[in-house]
């Protein structure tokens, strides 16, 4: 049965739910997840994450959250100890975050009473199969859950999808940030200066990085390039290097490189910029929701499906001209150089983003309406 907006209910008991994620390679499964787990515990659900790589959390979310209980992903070993376990319970709801299938043997401990509802959460895409394939039911035909249903739940950009993980607090918080109080308290190699433009950097290997540097490096203003821990800062590092630019950028460029940051954190450093170079699903949707003008680094397939991913995500969003060939150019998509970040084209982008962050913020956000769909159901 295909998923009615119209049919959503607002009201849900308190659920037990176990999400089960694994680590790709870039941790933005796990970003999502966690968002995901602490939005429910925020609305008073108790979550245990099933996760083959928690690393990241140490600084991801550094002090954790109530109702939030982290799990190694279970070996074949603590899946026996569990169905020995009298006290052990499956939740009310499964969720099998991005395909991540879930183990043979917890899914014959989901059997042994009353199934719980099993979601399959798919990764977030503006694709016309998106709307499509919200809210479809997969019957399990094989394995030890045959004759269960799963439940296709995926987010997207428009009502009739799963909309996108927003807290409800996330405005009360927007509107109390101090971004001067905050960025003086960042761990700089430099006070960042009165009159610098801010541009932060999350992304891959883009080909075009060492364009960008000279065209910042050249500009009519000062920039500060605040630079994400990890494969941002390396890759930074190869362009300096290849360009033969100190480290720390030179002529109006000044290059700061950045510690790794909590979610909290994150959100604030976008909150605080000019524009964003974001990457991957976790820091894309956070970008919408700061307002600022912002650039998508896709995450790259090698069968080049990101390709339609993209173009369908310009569409959706009505994306400004220029602002689609910067992304052409910084996705590899197309060949010449980046639109030079003027005041004027800065300031245009944000103006369209805040468009965009109000339309999206009119929709129904994603917890809200996988509560409700659970609801249904139950």
């Amino acid at each position: 049965m295909k998923l009615s907006p119209s049919a959503l209910t607002p009201v849900t008991p308190t659920l037990n739910w176990d999400i089960f994620c694994r680590v790709i390679d870039n941790h933005g499964d796990l970003g999502v997840c966690w968002r995901l787990c602490a939005d429910l515990a925020q609305r008073g659900h108790h979550v245990r994450l099933w996760v083959d790589d928690a690393s990241a959390l140490a600084w991801m979310a550094p002090q954790g959250c109530a109702r939030v209980a982290v799990h190694a992903w279970p070996d074949a070993a603590a899946l026996h100890a569990l169905a020995q376990d009298a006290a052990f319970q499956v939740a009310d709801v499964v969720v099998e975050a991005f395909g991540c299938e879930l183990p043979e043997a917890f899914q014959a401990l989901m059997v042994q009473g009353t199934p719980p509802i099993w979601v399959n959460l798919e990764y977030l895409s503006a694709e016309d199969f998106v709307a499509r394939s919200h809210g479809l039911a997969s019957p399990v035909m094989h394995g030890p859950a045959r004759g269960t249903t799963k439940w296709f739940f995926f987010p997207g950009f428009t009502p009739d999808t799963g909309g996108l993980l927003r807290e409800p607090n996330l405005p009360a918080r927007q509107a109390a940030f101090d971004r001067r109080a905050w960025l003086s308290a960042l761990p700089l190699d430099k006070p960042i200066g009165q009159n610098e433009r801010l541009i932060s950097l999350f992304c891959y290997e883009p080909p075009t990085l060492p364009d960008l540097l000279t065209q910042l490096r050249q500009g009519d203003a000062p920039t500060r390039l605040l630079v994400a821990a990890g494969r941002p800062s390396a890759a930074v590092a190869a362009a300096t290097q290849a360009l033969n630019m100190p480290s720390q950028g030179s002529g109006q460029l000044h290059i700061s490189q950045l510690p790794y940051f909590s979610q909290t954190d994150f959100d604030h450093l976008l909150w605080a910029c000019d524009l964003n170079l974001v990457r991957g699903e976790d820091s894309l949707v956070r970008a919408l929701w700061a307002g600022q003008p912002f650039v998508w680094h896709i995450y790259p397939q090698d069968d080049l499906a990101h390709h339609d991913k993209l173009h369908a995500f310009e569409k959706a969003l009505d994306m400004p001209m220029a602002l689609r060939t910067f992304h052409a150019i910084w996705n590899d998509l197309e060949a010449g150089p980046l639109p030079a970040l003027s005041r004027t084209t800065l300031g245009a982008w944000r103006d369209w983003s805040r468009q965009v962050q109000r339309r999206l913020q009119s929709h129904t956000d994603l917890t809200s309406q996988l509560l409700s769909f659970v609801a249904q159901k139950r």
